[in-house]
């Protein structure tokens, strides 16, 4: 007979999930008080420009502040970039006050201070001050008496408080306010950040433009990372494999002219043939591992990862939730910058703990790489790094790093699969 799940553990999940989108909420919304106060600052330095224009000393200080306005743009851009899809800053402002004037972008900036300075700032303060009162309604009961007689009132001053029993009316009025930021946080969230995603986002020309570029970009990118696999390759055949094989060759002739002689300085010959020979096969199976995965044809990428962390010198542990298979391409981009970077940690990082963990979220597939080591790599110290970004970018991929002095070292991949 089938059977029913139990509403109980659904709910709870219910529930959790929109505790996790109300905390999500509640920290955007903090986020854009920020922005909010910063947009304050900048419309005062705006509408301080215009006026002493009238005597032309605003003409010396509207490049200054325009500028400032776009900084203050660029983090509301990189803020709400963090919550949803990424928005696309402009170029630098035009130097020449009239072209920044007829600047479409330095425009939208101006409207979305306006909007973000006066209705953001609004809902950011309401978003604060709910969660304020549900602590203080909610404790209530335990602090009421610390306080004067006449200031024992609920947040809202509606409700005076003589008594424990008074004092528990107003911890309930703390569950409603509890209700209240659950149910309006999330879409009050959404609404502070509905200026900046109209104003700020680029036009969709714009938009056209810097797509074809960023494709130009991993395109020229690929190509250059393909010809260095491809310069590795032949380096690896010529220098190591070739070498090899050559000097089996010169063993085995050398054997034959020596049969005739000393039979056991044959034997001895052929033995470092055959050590040379199981050299030459060694060094090509790492070529041939190089080019592609071993494992990601009949086994799961998790597991190719796990045998992979099994030889890293450096502990490592794989922490994969895959529900489903990505496409080989995405798969090998993913095995091969987890190799790189586990082959940098054993390197360089002097790290006693690594940790992979792969997610699959929004149609992407998210690796993320950490070690306890001293931290300081950098992008353009090496080819390592360089060479990672090349092959995720040539799949339309992001790649950040962070890993500062002393560490730890976080290594972000994020690579579409839809």
């Amino acid at each position: 007979m089938p059977t029913c799940e139990s509403p109980g553990p659904i709910r709870s999940q219910q529930l959790a999930t929109r505790a996790r989108v109300t905390m999500d909420a509640f920290e955007h919304l903090v986020g854009g008080l920020g922005t909010a106060v910063l947009a304050v600052g900048a419309l005062l330095a705006v509408t301080v420009t215009a006026l002493t224009c009238l005597v032309g000393v605003g003409f010396l200080l509207a490049p200054f502040t325009l500028r400032t306005l776009r900084m203050i743009a660029d983090r509301e851009r990189a803020r709400l970039s963090r919550w949803d899809a990424e928005i696309i800053g402009p170029g630098p402002v035009p130097a020449q006050l009239g072209a920044a004037l007829k600047d479409p972008a330095v425009r939208r900036e101006l409207g979305w201070a306006a909007c973000h300075a006066t209705a953001g700032l609004l809902l950011g303060l309401i978003g604060v001050t709910l969660p304020f009162y549900v602590v203080t309604n909610g404790t209530f009961p335990l602090w009421w008496h610390l306080v004067p007689p006449e200031e024992a009132t609920d947040s809202l001053e509606l409700m005076h408080v003589s008594s424990t029993q008074d004092a528990l009316w107003v911890s309930l009025m703390g569950l409603g306010w509890l209700v209240v930021v659950f149910v309006v946080l999330p879409g009050m969230a959404k609404l502070q950040a509905w200026p900046g995603r109209r104003l700020l986002s680029p036009e969709p020309s714009a938009d056209l433009a810097l797509r074809v570029a960023q494709l130009t970009a991993t395109r020229a990118a690929a190509l250059d990372a393909h010809s260095a696999e491809l310069r590795r390759i032949e380096r690896a055949l010529h220098d190591g494999t070739q070498n090899r094989l050559v000097a089996v060759n010169v063993l085995l002739g050398a054997s034959r002219g020596a049969l005739s002689r000393d039979p056991s300085d044959a034997h001895a010959i052929l033995d470092r043939a055959q050590d040379t020979a199981e050299e030459a096969l060694h060094e090509l199976r790492g070529v041939v591992r190089s080019i592609l995965p071993p494992g990601l044809d009949d086994r799961s990428l998790p597991d190719a990862l796990t045998a992979l962390a099994a030889s890293c010198p450096v502990d490592c542990r794989i922490d994969a939730d895959l529900p489903e298979r990505c496409a080989a391409s995405v798969e090998a981009t993913a095995y091969f910058v987890v190799a790189e970077a586990l082959t940098n940690i054993a390197k360089h990082s002097h790290a006693e703990q690594a940790n992979v963990r792969l997610r699959y979220v929004d149609d992407e597939l998210r690796v993320e790489i950490t070690d306890d080591g001293r931290g300081g790599a950098d992008e353009h110290s090496g080819s390592g790094i360089i060479g990672m970004r090349r092959r995720i970018e040539a799949v339309d991929g992001e790649f950040s790093l962070a890993s500062p002095a002393g560490g730890p070292t976080t290594l972000t991949v994020s690579l579409p699969c839809g």
